[in-house]
């Protein structure tokens, strides 16, 4: 019988493996400053395109003024308990009701965190006759949700509608069988590749199968649709949605999450959330900060307005030079280019060292091997200076990556670890 802890020493996992080269630099790296455009890195002033706060709320006075009186008022404590024993209040009914009332939908409720609450989510609207089919692309809170499914779970094809029909012929036949449901899940928009969820071509099939349909739209609530309700409002097909998902890690700049629906079904949910019911209420600092930040989205178009000016300016910039951007239809930025895991160090440690450009790098397994992609986020306090830096920047590292000089600097890295 081997010790449980032999596994772990000899398999680091195809990330932990590059922890002694990667960590503090390329992974777990430390930005200063206050969150905006630009931040500090191991004490150098960089570009930052790796921070989610897409309309620019982070580090605005009447933001902070906001959450500086809550603290001040309520502490970090307020209101004790879980909220169906003693941390309820009117301010989460109120920010409840206004999210609702937003994202076009009946009735919301609260979540502590976007990815617990997902997991938890999925897990009460199903039973285990119940059969999930979900894009393959989903985020990993999904994955994990659809994991403690004690039933049948297809994947189709990433925004594969073709796919997605021969996996509901098969989930029909077998909810027939069963005598249970069927819960599609999809994304408003892929956070790594930046494209839209086909919620439109996806709602269309409700005319052949009967199923319900959840979407995460983690990045597309603020920045998607005419009044930033979203991809559903984008595609106009926001009442087409059955349980709609958003978090404020995002646009609102914050920590929480929602679920909004049917009052049913909200009813349902906020009795059978284990990761609500059993955990501690949101705390007020972050309950009256959100309703200030969604209120500054219902009332300053203008940052919305001014977050597209910024995408647009980027990615037909990327594409005019040259760079492959994928599919993307959303606000995310990936910039798609060919080389090994050591190649992508050098390349990043170049880009922030010598260019004052900071950006994710993301590699293998997260994407297949011989890619990298650095994914990229513009917000409304970007500047055209800023794109433009990063424009000449990019044009510099995609030249020494094909001309071999990343490959070169990379090689001691590379034979070190068996590359």
């Amino acid at each position: 019988m081997r010790d449980l802890f032999d596994r772990i020493l000899e398999n680091k996992g195809p990330l932990g493996k590059w922890a002694s080269q990667a960590e503090g630099y390329f992974v777990f790296p430390k930005l200063e400053g206050p969150i905006s455009n630009r931040m500090k890195f191991q004490g150098k002033d960089v570009i930052t395109w790796s921070i989610n706060d897409y309309l620019g709320l982070a580090n605005l006075p009447e933001v902070k003024k906001i959450d500086g009186e809550a603290a001040a008022e309520y502490g970090a404590a307020y209101p004790m308990g879980a909220r169906m024993m003693s941390g309820h209040t009117d301010y989460h009914e109120q920010l409840q009701d206004e999210l609702a009332a937003f994202v076009q939908k009946e009735s919301a409720y609260l979540l502590n965190f976007g990815y617990q609450g997902m997991v938890s989510t999925i897990d009460a609207l199903v039973s285990k006759d119940d059969i999930i089919v979900y894009d393959v692309d989903s985020h990993a809170c999904i994955i994990d949700g659809v994991r403690l499914h004690m039933g049948k779970r297809f994947t189709f094809k990433h925004n594969d509608i073709q796919s997605l029909e021969k996996n509901l012929e098969r989930a029909t036949k077998m909810a027939e069988q069963t005598g249970g449901g069927i819960l599609v899940i999809s994304e408003g928009v892929f956070g790594m590749r930046g494209e839209q969820g086909k919620l439109k071509e996806i709602v269309e099939l409700k005319k052949k199968f009967k199923f319900r349909l959840f979407v995460d739209d983690a990045h597309g609530f603020g920045t998607l649709g005419k009044t930033g309700a979203g991809a559903g409002e984008e595609q106009g097909v926001q009442d087409e949605i059955d349980v709609y998902f958003a978090t404020f890690a995002k646009s609102m700049a914050s920590i929480g999450a929602f679920i909004a629906a049917d009052k049913e079904i909200i009813d349902y949910l906020k009795y059978n959330l284990r990761s609500q019911m059993f955990a501690k209420s949101l705390p007020m600092i972050y309950v009256k900060g959100a309703l200030k930040r969604l209120d500054m989205l219902r009332t300053m178009p203008e940052l919305k307005a001014k977050l597209w000016e910024n995408v647009n300016a980027l990615q037909n910039g990327l594409t005019s030079r040259g760079f492959n951007i994928g599919d993307t239809n959303s606000c995310v930025t990936p910039v798609y280019l060919n080389g090994s895991i050591p190649e992508a160090m050098a390349l990043v440690k170049d880009l922030r060292e010598n260019h004052g450009i900071f950006c994710s790098i993301v590699v293998y397994p997260v994407i297949p091997k011989g890619l990298i992609l650095l994914r990229m986020i513009p917000t409304a306090t970007h500047t055209m200076e800023d794109i433009e830096a990063t424009l000449e920047a990019f044009s510099a590292i995609r030249e020494r990556l094909t001309n071999g000089t990343y490959k070169k600097l990379s090689a001691a890295v590379a034979a070190a670890m068996g590359e």
